[in-house]
């Protein structure tokens, strides 16, 4: 009576072009021809970092806190005139762990002794910058390329726009900005490579939306040319906001199969 397709973002865009037929020659659901299009990630800042003196713990406890987050502050009640959105702040702080072993040189007792000592706290400060839905950043399946099923895989064609790119600049100097005026000392700037995909919450590609010739699913999750099929995973975003998705396609999932239960009661599906 009803599908909901749940299988990530970019692989549930992947089944739907799979599934394409005399009737959805694009890709099922696709008579928009907006399927594969409009995919986002988060784009993560530079990582600003210090070295601070805190307390000596022993290697089985207290390695790291409780992470600390700040939501979104730019352009809320002032617009900078170099970008529009904004982005949010995630830090920590950590002890130096055992993995250093592999490089500390020493051997015997003095090595041991040596892992012991925690030395100084290391904190960090990095921002998730948001991205801004582009008709240009698209999938689609790859015509020479199969998986080990002899399925085409599906061929990106992501790139961060100026927007982006803009607010990665400012979002790594606030990031050094703040440790600084927090009174750390000898703060760190360690660059990232921004590449689509390294922060691993892939949107898009099968966007909501009120107009079919403009959109995949409508405000319910459900494909406007398949009215029994619903897509509630990533793929459904419209644009990404700076937050971590996932209890976002939590809740909207949770929507659509209220919804999706009430037209079954009532024999409309």
């Amino acid at each position: 009576k009803m599908v909901f397709l749940c299988a990530s973002a970019l692989e549930s865009v992947r089944l739907l072009m799979l599934s394409a037929n005399e009737r959805h020659p694009q890709g099922l659901a696709n008579s928009s021809g907006v399927l594969g299009h409009y995919v986002m990630d988060h784009l993560m800042s530079d990582v600003a970092m210090a070295a601070v003196n805190g307390p000596s713990m022993p290697h089985l406890t207290g390695y790291r806190p409780t992470p600390l987050h700040v939501p979104r502050f730019r352009n809320l009640t002032e617009s900078r005139p170099d970008y529009v959105r904004g982005y949010q702040l995630n830090g920590g702080a950590s002890l130096p762990d055992w993995q250093r072993g592999t490089t500390l040189r020493g051997v015997g007792v003095g090595f041991k002794q040596a892992l012991r000592k925690t030395g100084p706290w290391s904190l960090m400060l990095i921002a998730q910058c948001e991205c801004l839905p582009r008709k240009e950043n698209r999938v689609a399946l790859d015509p020479q390329v199969r998986d080990a099923w002899d399925i085409p895989v599906l061929r990106m064609d992501v790139a961060w726009g100026e927007n982006e790119i803009a607010m990665r600049k400012e979002a790594g100097d606030t990031c050094v900005e703040m440790l600084q005026a927090a009174g750390y000392e000898d703060v760190m700037r360690v660059p990232t490579e921004p590449v689509p995909g390294a922060a691993i919450h892939e949107m898009g590609g099968a966007p909501m939306g009120r107009d079919p010739t403009t959109s995949v699913l409508d405000a319910h999750n459900r494909c406007h040319d398949v009215p029994n099929l619903f897509v509630t995973d990533g793929a459904a975003m419209a644009s990404s906001s700076s937050a971590n998705p996932s209890l976002t396609y939590m809740a909207l999932t949770a929507r659509a199969a209220a919804f999706a239960a009430e037209e079954f009661k009532r024999q409309r599906l």
